[in-house]
């Protein structure tokens, strides 16, 4: 397993893309299998930097990495996948073309790897409420896309027959152009113009699909939302996006959480915070209330002689933290809620109260109120 994805490709926290993609291209040539004979160490080496590049340099999983790291199975999606030499190559590949024969590029002999191209990543929103967040939750996404075809099992030739390696490239899926200069032969290694990087065409297409190997589909897809999420976070399933052409490893699906609003609380992270109107007797005697919470209302003593700003906290009613178990907490703010309309018995105690109380203090209340606040939101 990798270690930390900076650590790995030997890059700061805030390194830009193109900084990423260098830093990757240069270990990934240094422990790519075509120039280390097959030994295992550089093998495993090259796998872990494709799945560090792979990550860091999509905005979307890096995000997601830099908040939560790479969170343990049982996280409904939030485990970062471990690459296979053939992925790791085709992720290679994919990004940088001709490079998979090292021997092609500074000279050699050596034919290059075919590259299969990939199918197209897609992108689905999920929308959740803030009690699904408790507890996480399944949701069942539909898809229209693009599936291996059935008629000729995703090879794109009519029956039984298999497309036929390219002439132009001999199957290799690239070639080579070598030019003279006062500096000695050069050699330069492009996708092939005639099978587009493939090594084989097809002289017979499959009359389902013309060829391509996929055609249009409706699919569903169950997807597992985890607990503690927020409309931030985004879910990779590997390899259920769309078919790759000809038997081309598919694309993945990216589903996008969007957490609805809940009138009642403001969510700060794992926290929430909760308005709770108290009347003048209830703040100067004390009472107990019952106070909406995720999964379910709690009781809540309200001390005598509270002032509206209070914060009375509730711990562990919050909610959970992603891959973890601890819950954030709930926050109740007092607020002291005063009458509009009195009748005028309601009118005649408030005058007589008047006449006994003392006068309030002038200084301190607005500074008393947001020190209390900022230590129950950890500010």
């Amino acid at each position: 397993m990798a270690g930390d994805y900076y650590q790995v490709l030997g890059v700061p926290r805030d390194a830009s893309e193109g900084d990423i993609k260098k830093a990757y291209r240069r270990l990934a040539m240094e422990y790519h299998p075509d120039r280390n004979n097959g030994d295992k160490s550089a093998e495993e080496k090259f796998k872990q930097l494709t799945e560090a590049y792979d990550v860091l340099r999509d905005p979307q999983k890096r995000a997601q990495y830099d908040r939560f790291g790479r969170v343990g199975p049982g996280a409904g999606g939030f485990d970062f996948h471990h690459f296979d030499l053939a992925e790791a190559l085709s992720v290679f590949m994919r990004d940088f073309g001709g490079l998979g024969g090292f021997d092609a590029v500074f000279g050699g002999g050596q034919r290059g790897r075919r590259a299969r191209r990939r199918g197209q990543d897609i992108q689905a929103a999920v929308r959740v409420t803030l009690e699904e967040v408790v507890t996480g939750t399944r949701r069942t996404v539909k898809l229209r896309t693009l599936e291996r075809c059935d008629a000729c099992s995703g090879t794109g030739s009519k029956g039984a027959k298999k497309p036929a390696p390219c002439r132009t490239c001999g199957g290799v899926g690239e070639v080579q152009r070598r030019a003279d200069s006062i500096f000695g032969q050069l050699v330069s290694v492009t996708v092939c113009p005639s099978c587009g990087g493939e090594g084989t065409t097809v002289a017979d297409p499959c009359s389902e699909c013309r060829g391509d190997g996929r055609v249009r589909k409706d699919r569903v897809v169950e997807v597992e939302i985890p607990a503690g999420v927020s409309s931030d976070n985004y879910l990779t399933l590997r390899g259920a996006g769309a078919a790759g052409p000809r038997g081309g490893p598919a694309g993945d699906l990216v589903i996008a959480i969007e957490v609805q609003e809940d009138p009642r609380f403001e969510r700060h992270g794992g926290d929430l915070v909760y308005d709770l109107a108290v009347s003048f007797s209830q703040a100067a005697l004390g009472a107990e209330a019952s106070v909406p919470a995720p999964g379910g209302a709690v009781s809540l003593r309200v001390p005598p002689g509270t002032h509206s700003g209070t914060v009375l906290t509730i711990r562990g009613k919050g909610l959970p933290s992603p891959g973890h178990d601890r819950r954030g907490d709930l926050h109740v703010r007092i607020q002291v809620w005063t009458p509009e309309h009195l009748t005028a018995e309601q009118a005649e105690l408030f005058r007589q109260l008047a006449a006994l109380e003392g006068e309030p203090p002038q200084e301190g209340l607005g500074r008393r109120f947001w020190n209390r606040m900022k230590e129950a939101l950890g500010a």
